[in-house]
């Protein structure tokens, strides 16, 4: 009898204790979504990463803003960004938001316009197909996001760099795709500074009122620093647009995008006096 019960009670030890590991298993943290898209103008799948606040429910009515981040992998800017839109959001300092995150593929291809540039054009084979691009974004990948996800009116796009180019390259020729503009150290030097040349003519296309554009560059070198404050300058004269010019000479390069978006959505988004 006694082997019996020093059976049984060994086994019971065996089995909780098998329990107990079972319930220690980790589990993934799950911060985004994976989506594919597959695009019949770009004829290829492209991958977006996505973020919903907290409490997001495709059940509830509530509706929410989208950001569209340009260079939006996860070994790119998504993860750091789509920290800081959480951060913001859970001291109340921006709206809860949804961030979109626009994987690359060929971003010289995707964030370019055709060049004349004979260096550029033989180090930059696949470079000048930014036209294919913006026709992804407004017509697949904005209604794909409609779709799915609950949104609203306000959509916000953030470039940096050559991804900077575009976001002004979108402003300045298709201005209703976004209603808020991040262009942090924008690579206006791409083709002799053709884009930043023609701008003036454009800017009789923005009618939308009440477009925000934040504008940030670093200590980048004086032409990158001339011509971000020479787009600002030039974006003034449209009296539909918000311009905020925020030059921020501690950072550089590298360092700028995180701390000038931090200080972007804070211009987007201004505390609200009692």
């Amino acid at each position: 009898m006694k082997f019996y019960f020093k059976l049984f009670c060994l086994l019971s030890f065996i089995h909780l204790n098998s329990s107990a590991q079972k319930k220690q298993i980790p589990q993934p943290f799950k911060f985004a979504e994976v989506q594919t898209i597959k695009s019949s103008i770009l004829k290829e799948n492209r991958i977006l990463n996505v973020y919903l606040p907290d409490g997001y429910s495709s059940d509830s009515s509530k509706t929410y803003p989208v950001i569209y981040l340009l260079d939006g992998s996860a070994n790119e800017d998504f993860i750091h960004v789509a920290g800081l839109v959480q951060f913001l959001t859970m001291i109340d300092a921006m709206p809860k938001s949804i961030v979109i995150g626009i994987a690359n593929v060929d971003r010289k291809r995707d964030f370019t316009f055709p060049t004349t540039v004979e260096a550029d054009l033989k180090d930059f084979p696949t470079t000048g197909k930014s036209a294919q691009f913006i026709s992804f974004i407004e017509e697949e990948l904005q209604p794909f996001i409609q779709r799915k996800y609950k949104t609203n009116s306000s959509k916000t796009i953030i470039g940096q760099s050559l991804g900077g180019l575009l976001a002004t390259e979108i402003l300045l020729k298709k201005p209703q795709l976004f209603t808020n503009y991040m262009i942090v150290s924008p690579s206006l030097w791409w083709n002799n500074e053709s884009l930043l040349n023609d701008a003036p003519k454009y800017l009789e296309n923005i009618l939308a009122k009440e477009t925000k554009v934040y504008i940030t560059v670093g200590t980048e070198g004086k032409r990158m620093e001339d011509d971000a404050k020479k787009l600002a300058e030039i974006l003034y004269n449209n009296q539909n647009l918000n311009i905020n010019f925020n030059p921020m000479p501690d950072e550089n390069h590298l360092t700028i995008l995180h701390n000038g978006l931090y200080k972007g959505f804070g211009v987007l988004y201004p505390k609200k006096t009692k």
